[in-house]
C-alpha cells in the first residue's frame, strides 16, 4: 500500500512538472529548443496515440489512474488537469470547460515557443564597457 501511496505522489508530480514543462519553459532560453520537443511529445500522445485510445489519451495519466484505481478511488475524469482542478476547488468543474482552457493554454505555449525558436530576433549580447 505505501509503494502505491509513493507511485501516486510521484505520478501527481510528474503530472505537474510536465504541465508546467508545456506552459512555460519556452521563457526560458535554455529549455526552448528542449520545449518544442516536448510539446510535440504531448501532441503526439493526444493525436497519434489518440488514434487508438481516445484524442487527448495521456499515457501518464493511464498509469497515474491504474495507480489511484488501485488505490481504491473510481469515477476518475479522462483527464488530470480536470481531476486536480477539481480536488483545489472543492467543485465539480465543467469537463468541457476544463478541456477548453487545456487546449488553448497549450496552443499559446506552442505558439510562443514557435516564435521564440524561430521568430525572434537574436539578440547580441551587450558589451560591458
Amino acid at each position: 500500500m505505501m509503494s502505491l501511496l509513493v507511485l501516486d505522489y510521484f505520478y501527481t508530480a510528474l503530472h505537474l512538472l510536465i504541465i508546467g514543462f508545456n506552459l512555460f519553459a519556452w521563457v526560458f532560453p535554455v529549455t526552448r529548443r528542449l520545449h518544442l520537443y516536448g510539446v510535440a511529445l504531448t501532441l503526439g500522445c493526444w493525436l497519434i496515440l489518440g488514434i487508438w485510445y481516445g484524442i487527448g489519451y495521456c499515457p501518464v495519466t493511464d498509469w497515474h489512474w491504474e495507480v489511484k484505481t488501485r488505490l481504491g478511488e473510481s469515477h476518475l475524469p479522462d483527464s488530470f488537469v480536470k481531476y486536480y482542478a477539481d480536488k483545489i476547488t472543492g467543485m465539480d468543474i465543467n469537463n468541457v470547460l476544463i478541456d477548453v482552457i487545456t487546449l488553448v493554454s497549450f496552443a499559446l505555449a506552442i505558439g510562443c515557443s514557435i516564435y521564440v525558436n524561430f521568430f525572434m530576433r537574436r539578440i547580441p549580447p551587450q558589451s560591458i564597457g
